[in-house]
């Protein structure tokens, strides 16, 4: 297939792949496409399984278990960044996660150890991560990570993980003002719903997919291929005048309320 850009020489690290039809597969798929160098991580030896045949078939140089909630661990992996390439040109964090029980229930309900959780796992290790490739760019970057529109308004069944998108939201632009003068862009993709297996947590997503697809202009949602071309461009140059904005990729269904 032709490129969608020219990544050719760039290295990428790509965290959150769960399976094939994971949001990081897709963004991996488009980023090998275009040529980019790409390591990836599994959250433990169980989720590897799952992995790997995306690493085997993207032709992925290298992986590593990474787990934020786990001390050490993350640090450990962008050591192995510094060791294996000595750099790093752009990162994808796809990763959230809130303990079932307050994602299930009201956002007023949600305890103060599981709203930690969740934007200790799903927002804080952006910044974290960010603060790790700092000084791994040293000719510039991006910094991409994954939200949805249930931050800017209400989504039934999205509960805690609203707020928490919002401050990954906001977050991001703050790691694009702070880091902007050396060059390193920061984004937050927002696809419409997906069905993939992060999203089948959320109660009654189905609905929430039927929905959407009759909302949206097109008449179909988009898929994680559509968020892999929008995930390249942004991290090539031809998008490098491009900093700290929230970019929906859904087919037009943020135009209706």
């Amino acid at each position: 297939m032709t490129p969608l850009v020219d990544l050719k020489g760039k290295r990428g690290l790509v965290i959150g792949i769960a399976n094939e039809h994971s949001i990081a597969a897709g963004c991996a798929e488009a980023f090998a496409r275009c040529g980019a160098r790409l390591a990836a991580t599994y959250l433990n030896d169980k989720a590897k399984d799952w992995v790997q045949p995306v690493v085997d078939q993207l032709g992925i140089e290298w992986t590593a278990p990474c787990d934020v909630r786990i001390p050490g661990e993350l640090e450990a992996l962008f050591a192995q960044v510094q060791e294996r390439w000595g750099g790093l040109d752009f990162l994808l964090h796809s990763i959230a996660f809130a303990p079932k029980e307050d994602l299930h229930g009201r956002v007023v309900d949600s305890s103060a150890q599981g709203f930690s959780i969740a934007m200790d796992v799903s927002c804080h290790s952006f910044l974290r991560m960010a603060k790790l490739a700092e000084p791994l760019m040293a000719t510039g970057g991006c910094l991409l990570c994954v939200t949805f529109y249930g931050s800017e308004r209400v989504v039934e069944h999205y509960n805690l993980m609203g707020p928490v998108k919002a401050a990954l939201e906001s977050a991001t632009r703050y790691v694009a003002a702070e880091l902007g003068a050396k060059a390193i862009r920061a984004h937050a993709i927002s696809p419409g719903p997906i069905a993939t297996r992060a999203a089948s947590g959320i109660d009654r997503f189905d609905e929430l997919l039927d929905r959407a697809a009759a909302q949206v202009p097109a008449g179909k949602l988009v898929d994680v291929s559509d968020v892999g071309a929008l995930a390249a461009f942004l991290v090539s140059d031809a998008a490098k005048g491009i900093t700290g904005t929230v970019i929906p990729v859904d087919n037009g269904q943020h135009l209706f309320a």
